[in-house]
């Protein structure tokens, strides 16, 4: 009985690590846009100086053309690293373990890769798009509906 509720309560904390880890990957490759709206949501920088630094940011200018394309690698790190330590957690450590599990590894794994990445497009193009609308940032011209 004992094993039963132990194995329900992993169960049922597992999904939480894993939304974590979709959560962590999306805003980190969000870190183009993010830090202009919270900037100018708090008042610490004005809506001019936002736009520049998301213009910096995204489209690289200025000597900046490394910053998204390193963004997005280490979303896409922290997701393998995430499911390295999701799996580990779950009992699969060795390779004949990972080999007698492949098809819910494969399934998982492209599931929070999936998630991942349109977590980011949500977040990004969307969601980010629409408060730095609101906050006055001129983003209008890439909303995703608009084009």
């Amino acid at each position: 009985m004992q094993e039963e509720t132990t194995a329900d309560g992993l169960d049922q904390e597992q999904p939480h690590k894993l939304w974590k880890l979709v959560a962590s990957s999306s805003v980190i490759a969000s870190m183009c846009c993010l830090p202009s709206v919270v900037l100018v949501m708090f008042g610490i920088a004005s809506v001019s100086t936002g736009a520049a630094l998301s213009d910096t940011l995204y489209w690289g200018e200025d000597g900046y053309s490394w910053f998204r394309p390193l963004m997005l690698a280490i979303a896409a790190i922290t997701v393998c690293v995430g499911l390295v330590f999701y799996f580990r957690s779950r009992g699969i450590c060795t390779i004949d373990q990972a080999k007698r599990e492949r098809r819910k590894i494969i399934n998982t794994s492209i599931m929070i890769i999936i998630i991942s990445y349109l977590s980011y497009l949500l977040l990004n193009y969307v969601i980010l798009t629409e408060i730095g609308i609101l906050l006055g940032l001129p983003w209008e011209s890439s909303r995703i509906w608009n084009k």
